[in-house]
């Protein structure tokens, strides 16, 4: 999920203090999440797809899976890598940015073995909510069933990070929305298409669990 740690989440609070914060969240779904438990529960192959900001609810929601996270190798990146690790998720160092980097084709042979793996497409560094076409390569090079998903937390925290990323404060209640998972078909046309398609289902699940009254506060 191309993760990319920040303090407080990251330099100020060792994992085990952050899995104890994270199981302090009350989670609830929205959406189509028996879309994304039929493919897990047959073993299917998938691709969580969720924007950056929202990686330490949807890491948290997700845990215990058996799904690789792609994870930046700058010095930041490897405190959230710690906590996905330690959560159960196997570790694909690099970003997914481009169609040739070497993160996206390990990406491409873990969906091929059954694997499923998390990106976010407009990780690792931005821009916020841009997609960029990894997500949409991986999925068709590699067989994945892409999964739109986000998530909104409240209480929370806004770093002050080019992704706003979320820190939800203890005890907070999250919202997870799922889309209706979607596969891509073969060629440039069909890649278009399925672009098109994930920009307009990470909109429908960002409005699907925003908090109507807001609930995030910035930091500086």
């Amino acid at each position: 999920m191309s993760p990319s740690g920040r303090a407080p989440f990251g330099r100020g609070m060792a994992v085990p203090a952050a899995v104890l914060l994270a199981g302090s969240w009350r989670v609830e779904t929205i959406g189509g999440e028996a879309g994304w438990r039929s493919l897990y529960q047959a073993g299917t192959p998938y691709i969580v797809m969720a924007w950056h900001e929202a990686l330490l609810p949807i890491i948290w929601h997700h845990r215990g899976r058996g799904i690789a996270a792609i994870v930046s190798e700058a010095r930041d990146g490897q405190y959230l890598a710690a906590f996905a690790r330690r959560l159960g998720y196997a570790i694909i160092p690099g970003s997914s940015t481009r169609g040739g980097t070497r993160a996206l084709r390990a990406a491409v042979r873990t969906l091929q073995a059954g694997v499923s793996v998390g990106l976010t497409p407009d990780g690792p560094r931005g821009p916020r909510r841009e997609l960029k076409p990894g997500v949409i390569i991986a999925a068709q090079r590699g067989g994945g069933t892409i999964v739109p998903v986000h998530a909104e937390a409240r209480p929370t925290w806004r770093l002050g990070s080019w992704d706003r990323m979320q820190v939800p404060s203890p005890f907070a209640r999250i919202r997870i929305a799922y889309g209706e998972p979607f596969r891509v078909g073969p060629g440039e046309h069909a890649r278009r298409e399925a672009e098109a398609r994930a920009r307009s289902a990470l909109e429908e699940v960002t409005r699907l669990c925003a908090w109507p009254d807001g609930g995030a506060t910035p930091i500086a």
